[in-house]
């Protein structure tokens, strides 16, 4: 049988990157899966590539507390519950010092990266109270450890994680897990975009390779794989985990 077989999975920022990956790992694992996404050409290009019927697309931005409500309905209209949320969409842009960012900037990195899991669980959370479903927040490494030049994004993830935590206190007595998933550097177009950013474009592919133990940075499959785990009934007695999955970046810079 297979490891999410029978389960809805409401997927948002799911048409690139890590999200693309985990649609691809929950769709192979049986599950049904909604993704929601502002990007309509992405959205397209899965319906195309993958022509699955327990693919449903959900056209909409997570900073909208409309347009959420509206996938959320959408979702549990097609395919009668939810048993899973996974607020994978966000941004990492721009990368400065917090007195180099502008409010406007701020206020965005704030609405996608975490206000949204405000919204999933203000419209979703009637749902998974009577599946006794779960919860993943896609955070960051850098939400535990810092990162130089990039001041409103951490503060974002670290946003992220405690509200995982909290989250996980205050529904546990519903049966419902809240886990967060923490990659260090991993190839998706978020990435490469913060890298043209930086000082020494040419040298980041080298840093960022350096930064992880096990001496490279992966593509999203690997946090995928971890994602996979925490949503699964495998990860059943697991909860208010912050999941390193960073190739022994959180152990500390190699020299």
């Amino acid at each position: 049988m297979s490891v999410l077989a029978d389960k809805v999975i409401f997927l948002t920022g799911g048409a690139a990157g890590i999200g693309k990956e985990c649609l691809k790992a929950y769709l192979k694992a049986g599950a049904k899966v909604a993704v929601m996404d502002f990007d309509q050409n992405a959205l397209n290009a899965l319906v195309k590539e993958f022509s699955n019927p327990d693919l449903l697309i959900c056209a909409g931005d997570v900073r909208k507390a409309n347009d959420v409500r509206l996938a959320i309905e959408k979702t549990i209209e097609a395919f009668g519950r939810i048993n899973a949320i996974h607020n994978n969409a966000g941004i990492a842009s721009p990368s400065k010092p917090i007195d180099e960012t502008s409010e406007e900037e701020w206020d965005n990195l704030f609405s996608v990266n975490l206000k949204s899991v405000f919204w999933t669980t203000r419209f979703g959370i009637d749902t998974l109270k009577k599946t006794k479903g779960c919860i993943l927040n896609t955070s960051s490494m850098v939400g535990e450890m810092g990162q130089e030049n990039h001041a409103a994004y951490v503060a974002t993830k670290g946003g992220m994680n405690g509200l995982t935590k909290a989250m996980a206190l205050d529904y546990a007595p519903f049966g419902i897990r809240v886990n967060a998933v923490c990659p260090a550097g991993v190839w998706t177009p978020m990435l490469r975009k913060w890298a043209v950013e930086q000082p020494d474009p040419a040298g980041i592919e080298n840093y960022l390779d350096n930064i992880h133990a096990l001496g490279y940075c992966p593509e999203g499959d690997v946090i995928a794989d971890v994602a996979l785990f925490l949503i699964s009934d495998a990860a059943r007695f697991v909860t208010g985990c912050i999941m390193p999955v960073g190739g022994g970046a959180e152990l500390g810079y190699k020299k």
